[in-house]
């Protein structure tokens, strides 16, 4: 069961229910965040008078296109793309394109409208988008990629630049699509705006550190909540899910941290080993080789690999569930808990369900929401827009460095708000909160727009 929302909030919340019909993930992720903003009402009046939340809810601007583009045997396709400019009081829009057939305008808007606090927590002036197609790129040819990019971007070009909108990388979406994105964005507009997409070849203006940065943000701020309460990652036992770039770079940062990983995953199955993740190996089977996990076992004669198996099922103190939506229910949640599992930080967006939630919440287990446990991304992204403007490079430890220090602020800013709404280590309400009062006051101070 999903927590009550108090009168005010749950005639908003039905009203979200009404202007945006059968867009679940949406919904989801509307009501996640409304059930922690009562106290702010009663504490701020004025957001109520003033309809902030109302006004979040509604995004700016909606922009969906046709996509038409030719594959090699010269069949004609037609894909359907989406930019959802969600709000823009704190800086240009900034979130990721994601390119998989699962998108629609519900899965745009929920990422969407999470990306509006989760980049407001980074301290940054960064506003909330978030963009994508149901497009497929497995099994495309570069060509096919490239010509299905250049169709997009001669739409899309018209609607982002580097004080507008700043898409970035997303699932399905990586360096060599941002290139083709880039490379059509620059070929119509005749500028080399490097400021207007993020995730960049380190060639021509990328980041460094970018590649690691969600996977690793997520693990300093797993650091930082075992630190609250005097506790480190050194010795514990940790469990990954997924075994893209997001759980590779986290499984790594908990190695350095001298925390062990034991098990990891993709849609097949998953993969257990007692004495420790070998990173190389994932890297050479997922990056290199781009097979299924169970490729591990060839490696490793002595892992184990369960396919369809629940990676919530093994045994460990820290759960750090980095593949995708609402992976992790009440079962799971129920099973992490009984197991021991101290500490839950999510390198995806939303993964856990509401139930899973509730339960991680009553059982005192920390968990770190994904719009703060995640924002390492996009505060590297922005960082990335930082060197863009000043025509600079910065090295990896420099950009990491910073990378640390604004997973520490959102640790911090998080917990001391939510101690001063009275509910400390609940960092739940204090990512909402935090974020939330920082969008309001500036969208407060603009005035009604």
């Amino acid at each position: 069961m999903t927590a009550r929302l108090d009168e005010k909030l749950e005639l908003i919340y039905q009203d979200v229910l009404h202007r945006n019909p059968g867009e679940n993930e949406f919904h989801q992720a509307v009501h996640e965040v409304l059930e922690t903003l009562g106290p702010v009402l009663v504490k701020y009046p004025e957001f109520a008078e003033k309809k902030i939340i109302q006004r979040i809810c509604e995004p700016e601007r909606q922009i969906i296109f046709r996509v038409p583009w030719q594959d090699d045997s010269g069949e004609i396709h037609i894909n359907r793309a989406f930019r959802v400019e969600f709000n823009s009081a704190l800086g240009p829009y900034k979130g990721g394109m994601r390119f998989h057939p699962s998108v629609y305008l519900g899965i745009i808007k929920f990422l969407g409208f999470e990306q509006i606090f989760k980049n407001a927590l980074t301290g940054l002036p960064i506003g909330g988008g978030k963009g994508g197609s149901d497009f497929d790129p497995k099994g495309r040819s570069d060509d096919e990629i490239m010509r299905f990019c250049q169709s997009l971007m001669t739409e899309l070009y018209r609607h982002i630049g580097e004080y507008t909108d700043v898409p970035a990388g997303d699932i399905g979406v990586g360096g060599r699509e941002i290139g083709y994105l880039f490379g059509q964005y620059k070929r119509i507009t005749n500028r080399y705006e490097s400021g207007v997409l993020t995730g960049k070849g380190l060639d021509w203006g990328g980041s460094r550190a970018r590649t690691e940065a969600t996977g690793y943000g997520t693990v300093f701020f797993t650091q930082e909540m075992l630190k609250a309460r005097g506790d480190s990652l050194d010795g514990k036992k940790v469990v990954v899910s997924g075994s893209g770039n997001v759980a590779i770079y986290a499984i790594a940062k908990a190695h350095e941290l001298g925390a062990t990983v034991i098990a990891c995953s993709d849609s097949s199955g998953i993969i257990v080993d007692e004495k420790g993740i070998d990173l190389a190996a994932i890297k050479q089977i997922k990056e290199v080789d781009r097979r299924r996990i169970n490729a591990y076992t060839e490696f490793h004669k002595d892992a184990k690999y369960v396919k369809g198996g629940s990676i919530w099922s093994v045994p460990c103190d820290i759960a750090l569930p980095c593949a995708t939506q609402n992976e992790l229910n009440a079962n799971d949640a129920k099973t992490l808990v009984e197991n021991g599992c101290i500490a839950v930080a999510e390198g995806a967006n939303m993964p856990t369900t509401p139930e899973g939630i509730a339960i991680f919440q009553q059982a005192k287990l920390m968990y770190g929401p994904g719009k703060a446990a995640n924002a390492g991304g996009v505060a590297t992204s922005a960082l990335e827009m930082q060197q863009n403007a000043s025509r600079d490079s910065w090295s990896f430890n420099y950009t990491q460095k910073r990378l640390e220090d604004i997973m520490i602020d959102i640790h911090k800013s998080c917990y001391e708000t939510s101690a001063e709404f009275g509910a400390e280590g609940n960092y739940v309400l204090g990512a909402n909160v935090t974020g939330f009062i920082k969008v309001a006051r500036a969208m407060e101070a603009m005035g009604v727009i």
